[in-house]
């Protein structure tokens, strides 16, 4: 164990107690090496993400207590003996991250070196395990212990122009700025959005030229506009809607996108994000919506069609049974929400007669940072900022204010809120 941390026994953290709704802060000890593959952080900042809610508000139906949060960034104080710089065959982080890098973590363990890590799908690696659960003690916490370190961590040495980025902003690369960029990355290259970005019918869209190819009319303006529609306008929406508006830009598409939540403050801070970054771009257009309007709206903008894609970003039967309504005939619905075990709320017949594709699941974070940290650099007017009117993050809070926090952000009555364990 380091020599910063030697003299010391314990820590504070948020711990969450079954069934439900009970969080405190307990004075607990410090975690240690116990494989030659970990490292110990000491957080710098932690969040708070609607996905914590769900343990929070006991769905997760978890039966033993556990430290919250599986957001945070810090500086590494302990390294296990597979650290070394004459590593070879591994993670690159097992020969180049040292005691005193400052890091990022996404939210789930990743070994770097299964099949799923190799191909990029690293939310799935066979040793994964979500932060912020009995088996993985959560980052809410003046000190973390990471499992497969060299795998899993993101070393902010490897950041270029790093010092531009603001602590509060780098939290965004754990969860809610990937999953944001994912979801929007997902739905753009689906199949059955390729006519529309290639302005060639379907399926010559994702395939080369063939013999006998079907003599097709050419495409009338209508035919090359996507409208996309976005469910859940939370930390993790707004992200979405980001992510969506800039590469649809930087594609040079055209487009109308509809931002969906029936908070009303919610829709304000997006309408209000919308003004700094539209900016003067001539290829689209992007309004928010209501449940209640949002129906006619699209029926409007589509002449009746439906949505290209809805990108569902709340992880509830409600929303995934607005975008089925709100998708058109051969258009997918692509859901990053975090779901519990409810069934879906559609029928074979329902998918069958339409041709929607459904494409659900958790964000390969640690595959998808290079991708998050290009828009965070460019977007620091919005996610760098702290409480203002268009601030991603609403405050930076202590654990004194924990409990109250918890119970704020449950009910809606504040947004995306960091803890500074150390406040």
């Amino acid at each position: 164990m380091a020599s910063v941390i030697e003299a010391l026994s314990s820590q504070r953290a948020v711990r969450w107690h079954p069934p439900s709704y009970d969080v405190r802060i307990e004075t607990l000890p410090i975690p240690e090496i116990e494989h030659p593959d970990d490292a110990i952080v000491k957080i710098q900042l932690a969040g708070l993400c609607g996905s914590d809610l769900h343990v929070y508000r006991g769905t997760a139906r978890l039966t033993e207590p556990c430290i919250m949060g599986h957001e945070f960034i810090g500086e590494v104080v302990a390294l296990g003996a597979s650290f070394h710089s004459s590593s070879t065959g591994r993670p690159h982080l097992y020969s180049t991250l040292h005691i005193g890098d400052k890091v990022v973590s996404p939210f789930t363990v990743s070994c770097g070196e299964c099949h799923f890590c190799r191909v990029g799908f690293t939310c799935r690696c066979v040793e994964s395990s979500l932060f912020g659960t009995p088996l993985t003690p959560g980052g809410q916490a003046q000190y973390v212990r990471v499992r497969r370190a060299g795998g899993t961590l993101y070393s902010l040495r490897d950041i270029p122009d790093g010092s531009l980025l603001a602590d509060s902003s780098l939290l965004l690369l754990c969860d809610i700025l990937p999953t944001g960029v994912f979801a929007a990355f997902q739905a753009l290259n689906h199949a059955k959005i390729l006519p529309f970005t290639t302005r060639q019918p379907y399926p010559l869209s994702a395939s080369p030229l063939q013999i006998g190819n079907v003599s097709l009319l050419p495409f009338l303006e209508e035919d090359t506009l996507l409208t996309m529609a976005v469910i859940g306008l939370g930390p993790v929406g707004v992200c979405t809607c980001i992510a969506l508006l800039d590469m649809l830009v930087t594609r040079k598409l055209r487009f109308n996108v509809i931002a969906i939540d029936p908070n009303e403050s919610r829709r304000a801070k997006m309408a209000s994000i919308y003004s700094i970054i539209g900016g003067d771009q001539q290829f689209g257009g992007f309004q928010v919506a209501d449940i209640s309007s949002v129906k006619e709206l699209v029926a409007d903008a589509t002449k009746g069609v439906g949505c290209n894609a809805v990108l569902e970003v709340v992880g509830s039967t409600s929303a995934l049974r607005l975008a089925y309504e709100l998708v058109r005939p051969f258009g997918c619905i692509n859901s990053v929400g975090v779901h519990s075990d409810h069934a879906v709320p559609y029928k074979g017949v329902e998918l069958y007669d339409k041709n929607v594709s459904l494409d659900f699941g958790r964000c390969p974070v640690r595959a998808m940072f290079p991708m998050a940290l290009e828009l965070l650099l460019k977007r620091q007017d919005v996610l760098g900022s702290v409480g203002g009117e268009t601030s991603l993050v609403e405050k930076i809070a202590s654990f004194d204010d924990a409990v109250q926090v918890y119970d704020d952000f449950d009910k809606g009555k504040c947004g995306k809120v960091l803890f500074d364990p150390f406040k």
